[in-house]
């Protein structure tokens, strides 16, 4: 018999962008993270005894590492750093409650992923999930992320893209021109048909809801599988008109942000009924809410793809290796390893289109 108790300590991480990446939101430089370390302590119960004394063995399990990462303006747990980390200090002093007591969490997104992968990787050695995709039998298709700039820098990265065998592209659109952004498009699909080439947009809430049905009309003549987040979240009634009325595919995903509780869920999801979900653990509960979200989708028929946050490669190996424990065949947004001058070190590597788990030590 034994008994297990965990310890937990952080550390803050800033890494930076290899090239300024543009979003609908502003310009990227740089993105925080807090790495979570976890030990645990067996100890016990039994004694080995000696002639004169009495022995007492406790076991330091290995340590094992969790990312909390967050997106100022997004994140739903961030207001500042003083008061992100005097909660993780907090969590951290009183980890064996928490431990016991995960779903407290749920409305600490990134605190929580960052707690339940560390302690998964404790528990199993740093293989998360026994999976072909973790075994590295098998790969994950991704989609190839286009970030917002230039048309010229746009379509440099797509080209990129292409040559390096990506049947899926994503493109980050609302920040510069929408005629130039439906030019590249078309330059898009005059060379390779909607069979050759999945097209995805993400539009960050950049559309007003009256002007929103006309762009989504003017995109959908190139034949795009969706777009991310049209217009702003928190309109439940302009998405669900929108979901209604659109001619493309509309995929939810700040709209997700901050929905805690089952019931809540369920609201969202039959009130606006979207075409897809998209899932950030980080941003969308940890791996508990994002599960639940993904069994109530699948009550609703609604399909789902799960991507990353930004993560370093900690963050993105336990997301990579929660998405495979689905049977899900969509191209998931798990292309964000190379992002960063400074990044950790990954097995994770891509290769034509899909992603791999190295099994090499």
């Amino acid at each position: 018999m034994s008994q297990t108790e965990y310890k937990a300590s952080f550390q803050k991480q800033t890494f930076l962008f290899k090239q300024p990446s543009g979003t609908s939101r502003g310009i990227l430089t740089e993105k925080h993270a807090w790495f979570i370390t976890l030990s645990s302590i067996s100890q016990p119960t039994d004694v080995t005894r000696h002639t004169s004394h009495v022995t007492r063995y406790s076991e330091l399990v290995e340590e094992s590492l969790g990312e909390c990462s967050i997106i100022p303006g997004l994140s739903p747990d961030f207001m500042d750093f003083l008061t992100y980390e005097e909660k993780l200090k907090e969590v951290c002093e009183n980890i064996n409650y928490y431990i016991e007591h995960l779903s407290e969490l749920e409305v600490f997104p990134s605190i929580l992923f960052g707690i339940e992968t560390a302690l998964l990787g404790l528990k199993n050695k740093m293989k998360l999930f026994d999976t072909p995709f973790t075994r590295g039998e098998v790969g994950m298709p991704i989609n190839g992320l286009i970030w917002m700039g230039s048309k010229e820098f746009m379509l440099q990265q797509i080209e990129k893209k292409l040559n390096a065998g990506f049947s899926c592209l994503k493109m980050k659109i609302g920040a510069i021109d929408f005629e130039n952004e439906l030019d590249i498009l078309s330059s898009i699909r005059k060379r390779f048909s909607a069979s050759e080439i999945e097209l995805r947009v993400d539009a960050n809430g950049a559309f007003h809801s009256n002007e929103a049905l006309e762009k989504l009309e003017k995109l959908a003549k190139f034949e795009l599988h969706s777009i991310e987040q049209p217009i702003k979240a928190g309109q439940w009634e302009e998405m669900a008109r929108l979901c209604s009325k659109t001619p493309l595919p509309i995929a939810l995903d700040e709209e997700l942000i901050g929905v805690v509780g089952k019931a809540n869920k369920i609201d969202l999801l039959q009130k606006i009924q979207p075409q897809y979900i998209i899932l950030k653990p980080s941003l969308h509960g940890g791996i508990l809410g994002t599960k639940e979200w993904i069994e109530l989708a699948k009550e609703s028929y609604i399909p789902w793809w799960m991507t990353s946050a930004l993560e370093s490669n900690v963050g993105l190996n336990c997301i990579a290796q929660f998405a495979s424990i689905f049977d899900n065949k969509l191209p998931q947004g798990l292309g964000t390893g190379g992002l960063y001058e400074n990044n950790t070190a990954s097995k994770l590597f891509i290769n034509q289109g899909y992603i791999y788990m190295s099994q090499s030590k």
